[in-house]
């Protein structure tokens, strides 16, 4: 089965459904990031709500950044999807293996943090990203997102979502839901779908047994209209031209220290962990080319 996100609606229209299967997203991550399995439960509850998120873009280039800066050992989180389905993030420390035994589960709370901000920024290809920035409401990442939907967009959700880390550290199972309420919801629909959250299953336990986003949503909301679907993958856009592109930006005499001390860069993308080597002759193509836009800034035509 592969990674898919599925958009439905129910309960008569009142309240719109996105449910996503991000197993195969997930450890692809783990292995980019040698992620041990409290780190990779973190960064993949982010990344799946991330591309969530991302499914409300019409313009397949338009993007979501969200990035958590908690104040426990995680670090900083950050994800990146866009309108097509990729997506891509890294963790602070992807070292962490923090086990809770009175829940029998891993602690991703304790290895986020309980304190700290959850922020979301949507690039819509206009002047400014649209960006909202809330508190974090326990580092769990569903119940946080939680909060941010109703503080920061005023739109009242169910969020739901789990990474089922397997004994080889593996990503057996990943997935989440979004049930946002449409304004105007009865309160039939508002105890319904309270009643939901209280019954259902882990989302990840239902991917585990073999359930489609689609099955997840008709199990839950048997009136459920499928409205569409979109492929969903791992995927880093870095490569060698951009960070080229990255370093001729960079102070002239910066690059003079690389070739003539170093005669090599070597720069590791922070989202894929891929290293890119440039070597001296790169180096000073590039140092020529910055002298060459420079120098038309001091003396233009």
């Amino acid at each position: 089965m592969r990674d898919r996100l599925i958009i439905a609606d129910a309960l008569e229209g009142t309240v719109r459904i996105r449910a996503a299967r991000t197993t195969d997203l997930v450890e692809n991550a783990r292995k980019a990031h040698n992620a041990q399995p409290t780190s990779c439960a973190a960064l993949g509850r982010v990344l799946t709500i991330d591309a969530i998120m991302a499914s409300e873009m019409k313009d397949e280039s338009a993007k979501t950044v969200v990035t958590i800066n908690g104040d426990g050992p995680a670090g900083t989180i950050v994800a990146q999807a866009d309108g097509a389905g990729n997506v891509r993030g890294f963790i602070g420390d992807p070292s962490l293996y923090i086990f809770n035994h009175e829940t029998g589960k891993l602690d991703v709370g304790a290895a986020v943090g309980h304190s700290g901000t959850l922020s979301v920024s949507k690039d819509l290809g206009l002047k400014e990203p649209f960006t909202g920035m809330v508190n974090l409401y326990s580092g769990e990442i569903g119940e946080d997102f939680t909060y941010y939907f109703a503080l920061s967009e005023q739109t009242p959700s169910m969020v739901a979502v789990g990474v089922l880390v397997d004994t080889d550290c593996s990503v057996r199972a990943a997935g989440g839901m979004v049930v946002q309420l449409l304004p105007d919801a009865p309160e039939e629909t508002i105890a319904f779908v309270e009643s939901i959250q209280q019954r259902m299953k882990p989302v990840s336990s239902y991917i585990d047994e073999g359930y489609s986003p689609e099955e997840i949503i008709h199990e839950l909301f048997p009136d459920a209209r499928i409205l569409g679907e979109r492929e969903l993958r791992w995927h880093c856009s870095c490569s060698k031209e951009g960070f080229a592109a990255a370093l001729s930006l960079i102070q002239e005499k910066d690059l003079e220290e690389m070739i003539a001390e170093d005669h090599q860069a070597q720069i590791t993308c922070q989202y894929c962990g891929k290293t890119y080597v440039f070597n001296e002759e790169e180096l000073k193509e590039i140092l020529e080319k910055h002298r060459h836009v420079e120098d038309r800034k001091r003396f233009p035509a």
